[in-house]
């Protein structure tokens, strides 16, 4: 299966459910006011965003569709276009690629987003580009956490550096960080704990983790990523805004885009924060996590080939 295949189907429930509500509201209708006012509505029930929602009705009122054609093909064409006019700049397909000095990456996110799955996938792709990765347990609240992180480096072959249930999550990191640079890895995915945006212990423990890192390289953490989980709608949106402020994001990871009829607020998210979006989950399998493009994303949210 392709990866245009692979995305069609995951956004499955998504784009039918896009899709169908928008040739709704267009089939049989003059492109008039009211219908551009339906239009741009449906996209904000959608989380395609307030401002984005706006500027994808001003592109359809100024395009003036021609009645003669076939409207829904059109107004797919903008969205299409539009999609891949925003996110486009936003890919960062050298996250994968083949490195040879450190990359101490910080993935963090609210509870049951699945961080520690995707660090498990991350590491695979990175892996089989000829990277030598290394994974920290520091996710060290929950025992089932370090369980399930060892789980998959022994899937995948590769080290973990982990503690006991309780111990300081910074010190983990600290370990793991040294040991990547003695044995010449290159790359650390360290796990932190679900946190809630709004729990401020929890916010100064994280910052700690990426504070400790540093004593070792000034540089690291040298990525930090936020996964978000697709099925929390609008929630997102402040989890971005709340993790951005402790430690400054560099890329997004969106997970269960299999699971929601509303993905299109990842196209919210590239709008107001236009931060690099890494990677997609689009299920539960071990190969569900797929390197973002732009125009694969816009094909299969709209389902137009």
């Amino acid at each position: 299966m392709g990866i245009f295949e692979k995305f069609k189907l995951g956004f499955k429930k998504s784009a039918s459910t896009f899709t169908s509500g928008l040739k709704e509201i267009i089939i049989k209708k003059e492109i008039d006011d009211k219908t551009l006012n339906e239009i741009e509505d449906f996209l904000i029930q959608s989380d395609v965003g307030v401002v984005a929602s706006a500027e994808i009705r001003n592109i359809i009122a100024e395009k003036k569709i021609d009645p003669n054609k076939n409207k829904v093909d059109e107004i797919n064409s903008i969205l299409k276009t539009y999609i891949i006019n925003l996110m486009s700049p936003l890919e960062n397909e050298n996250f994968f690629k083949n490195k040879s000095d450190l990359n101490a990456i910080l993935v963090s996110g609210v509870n049951g987003v699945g961080k520690t799955t995707t660090i498990g996938k991350i590491g695979k792709i990175l892996k089989s580009n000829g990277n030598k990765v290394i994974f920290s347990a520091s996710d060290t609240f929950r025992a089932a956490a370090i369980e399930q992180l060892e789980n998959w480096a022994k899937k995948i072959d590769v080290e973990i550096i982990k503690s006991t249930q309780g111990s300081d999550p910074a010190s983990v990191a600290y370990k793991a960080v040294d040991e990547a640079i003695k044995k010449q890895f290159t790359h650390v995915l360290i796990d932190t704990a679900g946190r809630l945006q709004n729990k401020k212990n929890l916010m100064e423990e994280y910052k700690k983790i990426a504070n400790v890192t540093k004593k070792i390289d000034p540089n690291a953490p040298h990525e930090v990523l936020l996964v978000l989980d697709a099925t929390s709608g609008q929630n997102v949106i402040n989890q971005v805004e709340e993790f951005n402020k402790i430690i400054s994001i560099t890329g997004l990871i969106m997970t269960k885009l299999d699971g929601t009829a509303k993905g299109g607020i990842l196209i919210a998210i590239a709008k107001k924060y236009k931060l690099p979006i890494i990677a997609l989950g689009l299920g539960e399998k071990e190969d569900d996590l797929e390197i973002f493009k732009a125009e694969q994303f816009a094909k299969a949210f709209t389902q137009f080939n």
